[in-house]
């Protein structure tokens, strides 16, 4: 299934949770650490979406790393460090515990920086990371628009 058009600056804001409908696959240390179906992603305002996938279609290994941070819209996250065959990617996902009531459905689901995975595809398209090291968008070819993060877009 072919991804339609979107522009990140027509994305809400406050944002928006929705299913996803197509496939969902990562790699990390050339082995394949979750694919899923079941995926549900967070839509806001010149942000690429970012996907939450639900726990028991990762196979990564996750180990708690220290840190945690706290978005206004979901609540506190906490974050792992990622094993997939040898590689190690630290604090490469976090999830949400106890998320806000708007949030809930995203509870104990994981989201991956896909800039620290091997691979991570939306269903046939390949993903790329959200420009800047702090959001942990996932850049498909059927975007239109700025995503945040670049150098310049910081307080946008």
């Amino acid at each position: 299934m072919d991804l339609p058009r979107e522009n990140v600056q027509s994305y809400p804001r406050p944002p928006a949770l929705e299913e996803v409908r197509q496939r969902i696959t990562i790699t990390l240390g050339g082995v394949v650490i979750a694919d899923t179906t079941r995926a549900l992603r967070v839509l806001e305002t010149h942000h690429p979406p970012t996907y939450y996938l639900p726990p028991e279609d990762v196979f990564a290994t996750l180990t708690p790393a220290v840190g945690r941070s706290v978005c206004e819209w979901k609540g506190v996250a906490r974050y792992y460090d990622v094993t997939g065959g040898s590689k190690t990617a630290a604090r490469a996902a976090w999830a949400y515990d106890d998320p806000t009531p708007r949030f809930a459905a995203l509870g104990g689901y994981l989201a991956f920086y896909p800039g620290l995975m091997d691979d991570c595809l939306v269903g046939a398209a390949r993903v790329t990371p959200q420009p800047g090291g702090f959001y942990g968008g996932w850049v498909t070819p059927n975007l239109d628009g700025i995503p945040k993060g670049a150098p310049g877009t910081n307080h946008w």
